[in-house]
Order: structure tokens, then sequence, then C-alpha cells
């Protein structure tokens, strides 16, 4: 008995940890086509919920079946799924069905490598548990029923993927290797399901004849089977985007809020006596009215690692709370084991679909944290609600003041805002204050923490360029002595509010590349860099290395790769594949300068490498802050294959050699990883 359930739960775990290594391998393919911004990733979760849902509704479905049928039919699949594994290596984004449309593309390019194989492995944890159950109704034993643990080892599966593979496999690997291991994996998965199948033979009708069910889950259980895990998906949705936007673009932070997700579930399905429902909602309860009045202060701030702390700690709580709860409403019927799964996990897709996809096309700023919080409160009183008249009030009363909450902070938000606004590509506001010196208004603009560009009002700080693009940056330096006076043509990755084209000069032609569409607009309306400049400036949306594979060679004398400075980094811009295109559009001896200013990422080695790999020199120019002119602390690189670029006195005074690093190699579109350049103290 023991052997046979260490079998089931290998095969569970097994089958976790393909699913969640599967995800990043097959995100990651689409980079180089598509872009590497965060639209793309939201993407590919949304197809990753949705299969992960059709998973369990196909488990649903065919326990149904009967043992024979059963058989066959997942027989078959298998062996579906491993064909497409094969098949699938040969396509590549954009030739996936032909679709123009770039979540159309997604969806079709994942559909078809990787989408039966993916709902196969989806829908393994409900039916291995209802196979176990099955072969075990056989028998005469005190272990009979039904083994939920077999959901906490699926999770543990999960997490070991989650943590391995930034770690270990990401580093360690191409993208091509990868791939060929997981096909692997999934082969050894496939012949292990196959040998369990062959178990439950006739189980279900000696189950059916025999076995005294228990009763029925009642509809109040089953519509709480889908709203706790609803609340917990918000919760971690939520609180990862806060944490990444609002408190520190740390790379990989979004790892943390996910393992403490399935930690959650891991504890309270494997260790349920962990659960102490009074000790649980009282540490909620301080833990949403604490955090729900930081957020109604627009001025409250902590700091970064007490942040970090404090969310980790309430998503930890909330999310233990409601799939603790959701555990002891599970069904003792085991006819209705792949249900409870299937109500599961569609909770958990629309808790996802909700904050990930409907907020940002609902609301113009960010609310998310606040309708999580609103959700877990409403839920803790209906699950509380017989606890007595005392819990009654303290969720009711909680319930009203998050409701509160929620409505309030539009005004919070707007205050200080010129303009709030949201979509695919993530929430931008506009700011206006005075400087506490000049006394003069200067504006921002923001991506949820993330500066973008500022502009000071005044009339003799209306074309200074401010922030990251000083006259004595890097970028200053080399638009003032690239040429030797005649006229240059620049093209920028990244629009933010204009503030390059301050440098354009009568004859000069500037190209911005931007991937988000709201940028431009509040660019050009909202500051004047772009309309005050003497240059002769052009657009190109979407993302820059799908449109510069599109465009002719442009000869730019100087090329700025600017979108390196938040947690999402596009990888797929810093490749050698990138570097040769970019190259590609190049005048002779023109200068690549890229802004690596980022307090968790050390990027200068990594460029140094690309140079070295591509025959160029490479040089960085870091400057200090200067408060008076809302200049920044900057971090460029510039990089060209014009050795007498670097001998220039003002480039020689300024440009420093890069010293390398142990462990950095070039990155390609087959291999990339951040651990390396990863700084575990920001500067």
């Amino acid at each position: 008995m023991r052997s046979s359930r260490l079998l089931y739960g290998t095969v569970a775990a097994l089958s976790a940890f393909l699913l969640f290594a599967v995800e990043p391998i097959a995100a990651r393919q689409l980079l180089p086509g598509l872009g590497g911004s965060s639209a793309v990733w939201i993407t590919c979760l949304v197809f990753f919920q949705a299969v992960l849902l059709a998973g369990y509704l196909y488990a649903h479905w065919v326990s149904r079946l009967a043992a024979g049928a059963q058989r066959g039919v997942h027989l078959a699949l298998l062996a579906a799924a491993a064909i497409q594994t094969i098949l699938s290596e040969a396509l590549r984004p954009g030739t996936a069905g032909g679709a123009t449309h770039p979540v159309a593309t997604v969806f079709v390019f994942l559909t078809l490598t990787i989408g039966l194989p993916f709902l196969l492995l989806a829908s393994t944890s409900p039916l291995l548990q209802l196979w176990l159950y099955r072969s075990e109704s056989l028998m005469s034993t005190n272990e009979r029923g039904v083994w939920y643990r077999l959901f906490a080892l699926s999770n543990a599966g999960s997490l070991l993927a989650l943590l391995a593979y930034p770690s270990l496999i990401e580093p360690h690997l191409t993208l091509y290797h990868q791939r060929v291991l997981w096909r692997l994996g999934f082969v050894v998965f496939a012949v292990s399901s196959a040998l369990l199948l062959t178990k439950i033979r006739a189980a279900a009708a000696v189950a059916a004849k025999g076995a005294v069910e228990a009763p029925p889950a009642s509809t109040r259980q089953k519509w709480l089977w889908f709203l706790l895990p609803m609340a917990a998906a918000m919760q971690l949705s939520s609180v990862t985007s806060h944490l990444t936007m609002n408190i520190a673009a740390i790379p990989l932070l979004w790892v943390l809020p996910l393992a403490v997700y399935l930690v959650t579930f891991i504890a309270a399905f494997e260790r349920p006596s962990l659960y102490r429902r009074g000790v649980v909602t009282r540490l909620l309860i301080v833990m949403l009215a604490s955090l729900g009045y930081a957020l109604s202060k627009a001025d409250f701030s902590l700091p970064i690692d007490l942040s970090i702390l404090f969310f980790l700690l309430e998503c930890f709580v909330a999310c233990f709370f409601c799939h603790a709860e959701a555990y002891a409403l599970r069904p003792q019927r085991a006819s209705q084991t792949t249900l409870f799964y299937l109500l599961v996990a569609a909770g958990g897709a629309a808790g996802t679909f909700f904050i990930g996809i409907a907020c940002p096309l609902l609301f113009a700023a960010n609310y998310d944290l606040a309708l999580a919080f609103l959700a877990t409160a409403a839920l803790a009183l209906v699950v509380t609600w017989n606890d007595g008249r005392t819990q009654r009030l303290l969720w009711a009363t909680g319930t009203v003041l998050l409701l509160a909450l929620a409505l309030m902070l539009r005004t919070v938000y707007s205050r200080q805002a010129l303009v709030e606004t949201r979509n695919f590509y993530g929430s931008l506001r506009v700011t206006q204050k005075d400087m506490p010196e000049q006394h003069v208004p200067i504006r921002t603009l923001l991506n949820g923490a993330i500066q973008h560009g500022s502009q000071i009002f005044a009339p003799e700080f209306d074309r200074l360029p401010t922030t990251y693009y000083a006259k004595d940056s890097g970028v200053g330096l080399v638009l003032r002595h690239c040429c030797d006076g005649r006229a240059r043509h620049v093209g920028v990755v990244g629009l933010g509010a204009g503030t390059l084209a301050v440098y354009g000069r009568p004859g000069d032609r500037f190209r911005f590349y931007e991937l988000n569409p709201a940028v431009r607009p509040i660019a050009q309306n909202l500051f004047t860099y772009l309309r005050d400049s003497s240059a002769s400036i052009t657009f190109a949306e979407g993302d820059a290395r799908t449109s510069l594979a599109g465009e002719p060679p442009q000869g730019f004398d100087v090329f700025v790769v600017d979108a390196f400075s938040g947690d999402a980094i596009p990888l797929h811009l810093l490749t050698t594949q990138a570097l040769e295109l970019y190259r590609r559009h190049l005048a002779p001896g023109g200068v690549l300068a890229f802004h690596v200013s980022n307090q968790y990422l050390d990027l200068a080695p990594e460029l140094a490498q690309l140079a070295d790999a591509a025959s160029m020199q490479a040089r960085a120019i870091d400057t200090q802050p200067n408060e008076v002119n809302g200049e920044f602390r900057a971090e460029w690189i510039l990089m060209t294959a014009d050795p007498a670029f670097f001998l220039k006195p003002e480039i020689a005074a300024a440009a420093t050699p890069i010293a390398p690093q142990p462990g950095v190699r070039p990155w390609t579109d087959d291999y990339s990883s951040l651990l390396p350049v990863l700084r575990l103290v920001s500067h």
C-alpha cells in the first residue's frame, strides 16, 4: 500500500514540476519575436491558467467514464502529447498559425507547442487522487479514503520547479537543452501514467457496488470551493504587482509571493492540523487593517525590506486562510473530488484574470490590492458567520472599512496627479509638485515606482535634460561629441518623457521606438521636450527589436537602448542576436549607448562580454546626482567598433574600463540568466 502511494505521489510531484518548468521555457521562446514586455508574460499567464482550468475540466469529465474508456482516452492523449512535444521543435513564433495580433500569436504558438502536454499535466493531480481511491477500493485497509496529500505533493513539485528554474536550470542550461530535458521528463511522466492506468482495472464498478458514499457537498460548499481560491489568487496577483511596481523593482522578486502561495497550499493539504482558525483570523484582521491603513496614506513608507516582509506575511496569512478553509470544506464523497479541484482551479483562474486582465481595462489607476483585501475580508465574514456575534461584527466592520478604503483610494491616488492611465503594459501616472529649493513646478512620469523622465517648468530649466540624461551623463557626452558638429541621426529605444529630444539640433533626425502606446500622448502633451526640439522626430510603435528587424538599415550615428531600469528586464534586447541587429542599423563609427542604472542588477559586465563577442570596445560612464538640476545618478555603457571615439578628450576623461565578473558569459536568444548579474545589496 505504501509503495503504491509512493508511486502515485512521485508521479504527481513530477507532473507539477514539469508543469511549472515548461511555463518559463515556452514563454521565453516568444521573446525575440514578440518582445519582452510584461504584456507578453501576462498573456502567457492567462493561457496557462486557461489550460490549467481545461485540464481540471478534462479530469472531471474523463473520471465519469468507465475504467476501460478512461484508459483508452487517456493513453491516446498521452501518445498524442508525446508526439506534439517532438513535432513542436520546428515551430517558432510567427509561423504558428500566421496570427498577426500578438495576443493571438501567443495563444496559437503555445497551443501548438505545449497545449496538449500542459493540459494532461494539469489534469494529473485530481485524476491520480481518484485513481488511487478506486485502486484501494478493491482492498480492505485502514488507509482507504481520498488521499488529499497528493495535492500537497503536487504543489511541492511546483515549488521545487519555481525555485530551481532561476537558480539551477536557467544559469546552466541553454534554452535548447532545457527543451530536450523537459521532453525526456514528459516521456518518463507519460510512461509512469500509463503504468498507473493499468491499476484501476474495474475498481470503479467495485467501489460503486459495495461502498456507502458520504453525503454530497452542499451548494454553499461548492461556492466556497470557487470563491476562496479566487480570493487567494487575487492576493497573489495583487501583492506581486504591488511589490514589483511600487515597493522595489527587484528582478525575480515575483518568485517570493508565488512561493508563499504554494507553501500555503502545501501546508493546508499536507498538515491541516497547523491551521487554527481563531489564531489565523486574528492575524489576518491585523494585517489587513495595518496594510489597508498604509495604502490610504500616500506619504507613508517603510524600509524596502520591511515592506516586502509585511506584504509577504499578509499574503501568507490570507492565502493560508483561504486554502485551509477550502480544504476544511473538501468533499467526503470520492466522486466529487474532481469537481472540487475543478472549482478550485476555476477560482484561481478567475482571480488571476480579474487582477491581471480585467482591472487594467476597468480602472485608470491600480486598486488591485484594496480589492483583494476587500474580497478576503468579505469571505472571512461568510466563513466565520457561525462563530458568534463577535466574529460577525468584527468582519462586517472590516469589510465595510475596506470597501471605504477602495472608494477613497481614487482621491489618494489622484492627489498631485495630472494624468492616470492604465493599459495592457502597466500603470502610468504624471505628477506635479514644487521643487523645494527653486520653488518651481516639476512634472514626473512614473510607471509604478519607476521614474521615466521629469521636466522642470521654469524659463531657465525648460531645455535642461534632467534625471538620467544630464549633459555630463554617458548619453549626454556621446550626443554632444559624436559627430563633430554635423547633423546626427539618433535612434532611441524607450520614449519616456521624451527628454533626449532636447539634444536635437536643426538637421538632426531622432527616431523613438516605444512599446506602450499610452506613453507617446503623455510625452507630447504633458512635457515640452518633443515639441520644443529642433530635430526632426519620428516614432515606431511596438517592440523595438521587432520594429528594427522589419526596417532597412537606418544609419544611426548613435543608438540609445534605455529599457533596463525596472524589474522586468527585456532580456531579448541584450543578446548577441540583438547586438548584431543594432550594428546593422549603425552608421560606420556609430556608437551604442546602454542605460543600465539599476539598484539590483549589474549589467555592465554582461555588456562588456557582448562587446568582446562582437569585436567592439565598451566603456562605462557613471555620473553623480545633482538635486538642484533634477539630475539622478546615472550609469551608461558606451560601445563602438571605432577605437578613436574613446580617445576624444571629453570621453576619455569620463569613461572607465569595465571590470570582468566571474560567471558572466554573453547572453543569446538561447541562453540568459539574471542570477550572475544580480546585486545582493542595492546601491
